[in-house]
């Protein structure tokens, strides 16, 4: 059974991403993460979230996948001597420089290599081996013949990871220059402001490229309703190649997204964790319903990735400027009381007594219901919940448990 592989951008992502199924987390320090704008794990928080993992049989991996300059060796150092109280079970790390200092200072904690590696032949995963590495992230350039020849090619007990959801980069495994030519933000040090997302203009409705000795090979720069979208590529969704993805020897399948929300840590890993538990019970049968639970979240228009598709034969670049939105994630169940129906919740947003919502449990799409009462601390009726975070209770038609999700029904 491969591993599920959740993001963790902070602690209730990471709460949401376990409870909903993960088999393992990955989440960055304060430091030399590639996602400096997440709220990221202080010292004290590290250890507490490691705690919580390991508690419920959930490993964590800590990010440290930047590419240091010379002068921030010091500090990394000194953040490994801290790191060795917590103990993840695992750095994914980018460089190899990082990778002798980990060696040294953490030989107990294993050594996972990251995309930004750009790993692509079994070669490589093999030098990487060598030099004491358990799992290579494979690059996210890789078609699924190429994972299969990879996966041949290296030894049993070195562990691949691919990414199976969410964002893609128009640079490789996101080894990317735009930011820091733009902003001046080193997208390499976790810093990216993604200028591929931008949008941009140009004086005619319509370019070509032409390079002199292609003249047959003419590159169209369009605009669509006045956007044109030359870099910003589609997302990951796999939901509906759990049997080929099973069936690879890709041993931790990886959603993409600690920038994304709690909702989305919890619908994505929910969906994914349906579908491979489906298939390891022997009664896989692609369910409709899924693609719908991942299409309620933040995204951009799907696609397959490069699964299917060589980077040189496609960029994989969406025509749509930004994200289709997420349901409204309404709030969320901290207590229920079997005897009066009654759930008591957190409100995350606004919504009314009569409005049709989804309840979302582990290990279940979305059950419809709609709100029949509403009640403030008090236990005096109330037509709404406008305020943030604020509690209430529900009465609920059906059992509920802590962590269970309301949000908008699906089309609402």
């Amino acid at each position: 059974m491969p591993e599920l592989l959740a993001p963790a951008g902070n602690f209730e992502k990471m709460q949401a991403a376990i409870l909903y199924g993960a088999d393992a987390v990955y989440l960055s320090g304060s430091r030399f993460g590639m996602r400096a704008a997440a709220d990221n794990f202080t010292l004290e928080e590290l250890a507490c979230a490691i705690s919580y993992a390991r508690e419920r049989n959930v490993r964590v991996y800590l990010t440290i996948n930047v590419m240091p300059h010379e002068g921030e060796y010091a500090a990394l150092r000194a953040y490994f001597s801290e790191l060795a109280g917590a103990k993840p079970d695992a750095l994914i790390i980018a460089d190899l420089g990082v990778i002798a200092l980990a060696k040294e200072m953490l030989p107990d904690v294993d050594i996972h290599i990251s995309t930004q590696a750009n790993v692509v032949s079994a070669a490589a995963c093999r030098a990487y081996h060598a030099l004491g590495a358990s799992r290579v992230v494979l690059a996210r350039e890789l078609t699924f013949a190429e994972i299969l020849e990879i996966r041949r090619n290296t030894p049993r007990e070195l562990e691949l990871e691919a990414f199976i959801h969410g964002s893609m980069c128009i640079s490789y495994s996101g080894r990317c220059l735009l930011s820091n030519f733009f902003t001046g933000r080193d997208a390499n040090r976790g810093m990216c402001t993604q200028p591929c997302r931008w949008n941009y203009t140009i004086s005619e409705r319509i370019f070509e490229i032409t390079e002199e000795k292609r003249k047959d090979q003419p590159l169209p720069i369009e605009e669509i309703n006045g956007e044109t979208f030359l870099l910003s590529s589609r997302d990951t969704c796999m939901i509906e190649h759990i049997p080929a993805l099973m069936e690879s020897g890709i041993n931790s399948f990886k959603i993409e997204g600690r920038m994304k929300s709690t909702y989305y840590a919890a619908v994505v890993t929910n969906t994914y964790r349906m579908a491979m538990d489906s298939y390891s019970a022997g009664n896989y049968s692609f369910n409709s319903k899924w693609k719908r639970e991942l299409e309620g979240v933040s995204h951009r228009a799907y696609h397959t990735g490069f699964y299917f598709d060589k980077p040189t034969e496609t960029a994989n670049t969406t025509d749509f400027n930004g994200y289709i939105k997420e349901n409204a994630y309404l709030a969320t169940v901290v207590s229920y009381d079997k005897e009066s129906r009654l759930a008591r919740m957190i409100q995350k947003n606004k919504f009314s007594v009569g409005a049709r919502v989804d309840l979302l449990t582990p290990g279940k799409v979305g059950i419809p219901l709609v709100v029949e009462a509403l009640y403030d601390e008090g236990m005096q009726p109330i037509e709404a919940v406008p305020h943030p975070q604020m509690p209430f209770y529900m009465k609920m038609p059906f059992p509920v448990q802590d962590g269970d999700i309301l949000r908008a029904a699906i089309g609402e």
